[in-house]
């Protein structure tokens, strides 16, 4: 019994079609929310991805602050370093990411990691001389 893997699709779209597309072809199967935001930035995604072909050619993620872009087929395969505040968060981007935005991949917020309460917390260490 063989298993096939599937067939990654966006909207009933190969990425090899998808890649065809112009930026603006490929807004009309984005929902509401990336098609205008793509259809009104499309110059400036368009610019973004011929700069990062050459750090791609060279085997080098992209660094960006760009956390506002909308992921697109061209940047499918992408090695990218978005900012999140502080660091840059490195990821590849897959097919699953279309129509995402890039900040969706660096969280500016950590988890909160609880540990056992500090000197003051709690009432047995209040009046503990702090010597």
């Amino acid at each position: 019994m063989e298993i096939k893997k599937k067939e990654f699709t966006y909207r009933g779209k190969t990425i090899e079609e998808l890649l065809k597309l112009d930026v603006r072809e490929f807004a009309k199967y984005l929902g509401s929310r990336q098609r205008r935001t793509v259809l009104r930035q499309f110059q400036e995604i368009e610019k973004f991805v011929a700069r990062s072909k050459t750090k791609i050619e060279k085997n080098k993620a992209v660094k960006t602050h760009s956390r506002h872009f909308v992921v697109v087929p061209e940047m499918v395969g992408m090695k990218m370093n978005v900012h999140s505040g502080n660091k840059f968060v490195p990821f590849l981007i897959t097919g699953e990411m279309l129509g995402h935005r890039l900040g969706e991949f660096a969280l500016t917020r950590t988890r909160t990691k609880h540990s056992k309460a500090g000197v003051g917390a709690t009432k047995g260490t209040k009046h503990k001389s702090k010597k």
